[in-house]
């Protein structure tokens, strides 16, 4: 059933979790441990729980001994390749003690675009899903082009929501829910809740731009909250350390209520990280 309100996600049945590189790579790494008891404890109750987790190339490059994300593609393409098979094993590390088998997912926007290719992943998903896996999906990075540079995971994140049919988004961010202004900016209020077809153009999203080793940010997530509250799926937008406060549907983050009359995903070319 789709959540209508963020108390849902305490009992929703599928759910899509996004979390940024910056929350599970670097001097962060240690936080895949809390993140995946949350989405262990969802998991216990029932719920189906997909993982969108950027942080390939910033969990590749100290193994490139690169201090900074690099600019040119080959580096890029080749720190994912390092990065994903270390952050799938930290992930499968902490789901072992809670019995929980993870799948790798690696897909490009063209994946999502082209009929047939979606189809497959969408039968993959629901295969895993019903096996009790745990997808963790990402970019596949080391296949992408001009999307590597340009995209974002949060745009993924609502394009698998929507391949899944998810009844709720959780967007993780680095900060506790999006403001009316960048936070800091004087007179910026918290937003407790964006109710479907609200001018999104009110408020004053902050850059795109987060840190050295991601992309995104809350303009970025408003719109991809938006595009997944289109057709039907409640989003939620919060820091990643109330992962589990989320889960459990208490009053935190940013809640995107879902379009009341859902319409059919359009999947026009779009760039994902």
């Amino acid at each position: 059933m789709t959540a209508r309100d963020r108390r849902d996600l305490a009992t929703a049945r599928r759910i899509v979790v996004k979390v940024g590189s910056s929350s599970i790579s670097g001097e962060n790494a240690d936080q895949i441990g809390p993140l995946v008891e949350a989405l262990a404890a969802a998991h216990a109750r029932g719920c189906e729980v997909v993982l969108v987790s950027s942080g390939a190339i910033a969990t590749g490059m100290p193994f490139l001994s690169l201090d900074e994300r690099p600019t040119d593609l080959a580096t890029q393409q080749a720190a994912a390749a390092v990065g994903q098979n270390v952050l799938i094993y930290r992930y499968q590390a902490a789901l072992r003690e809670f019995h929980i088998v993870a799948g790798q997912v690696l897909l490009t926007a063209g994946d999502l675009e082209n009929h047939t290719h979606r189809s497959n992943a969408q039968r993959a998903m629901e295969r895993l899903l019903g096996l009790r896996i745990l997808p963790i999906v990402n970019e596949n990075d080391t296949v992408a082009t001009h999307e590597i540079r340009f995209g974002d995971n949060d745009r993924l994140a609502a394009m698998v929501a929507q391949l899944v049919r998810a009844d709720a988004l959780v967007l993780l961010s680095d900060v506790p829910a999006l403001y009316t202004a960048p936070p800091g900016t004087p007179g910026a209020e918290v937003i407790d809740t964006i109710e479907y077809g609200t001018p999104l153009d009110r408020f004053q999203f902050g850059s795109t731009k987060v840190n050295g080793v991601g992309t995104g940010g809350a303009a970025t997530k408003a719109s991809a909250a938006r595009l997944a509250a289109a057709s039907g799926t409640g989003v939620l937008v919060t820091r990643a350390d109330l992962v589990a406060d989320a889960l459990g549907g208490a009053a935190v983050g940013t809640w995107f209520a879902p379009n009341p009359a859902p319409v059919a995903p359009v999947m026009a070319h779009a760039s994902v990280d």
